[in-house]
């Protein structure tokens, strides 16, 4: 039987694949990550790695937005294009401008929903949270 480490790793690499997988297919579709389907796979997948704890900047496995997306720079070898781009003084690759685009979106959407689940308890009025004064 594996241990809860290595189960919290396989999930975080699923929902990681399955990121990159939504990614590529709206790069080959040239469709924003915006728009639906992708989008609303995308919050699904935020919603199952906010809910095993991955979303948090101190989480390990690190499926933050900015977790997230290093992974998937690191994967397209971003930081290598761009080193060469920058050395040779020439403009990014169509390829990698490209992706780094879609990560720039993935990161804004991310980051927007990360925000938005932590302040829900504080608009709903929830235990441990308080409805917002009205506006006057």
């Amino acid at each position: 039987m594996q241990n809860q480490t290595s189960l919290d790793h396989s999930l975080a690499g699923t929902i990681l694949n399955q990121v990159e997988r939504l990614v590529l297919e709206a790069e080959e579709a040239k469709k924003p990550l915006e728009v639906d389907p992708y989008r609303s796979h995308l919050f699904e997948l935020f919603v199952t790695a906010d809910a095993a704890g991955y979303t948090s900047d101190e989480s390990d496995p690190d499926l933050s937005a900015d977790g997230l997306c290093k992974q998937l720079a690191a994967e397209w070898k971003l930081a290598a294009a761009t080193q060469e781009s920058f050395e040779h003084q020439t403009k990014l690759d169509a390829a990698s401008l490209s992706r780094m685009r879609l990560l720039w979106s993935l990161m804004r959407m991310w980051m927007e929903w990360s925000y938005a689940w932590q302040r829900w308890p504080e608009f709903r009025g929830s235990p441990g949270g308080q409805k917002p004064a009205d506006d006057q």
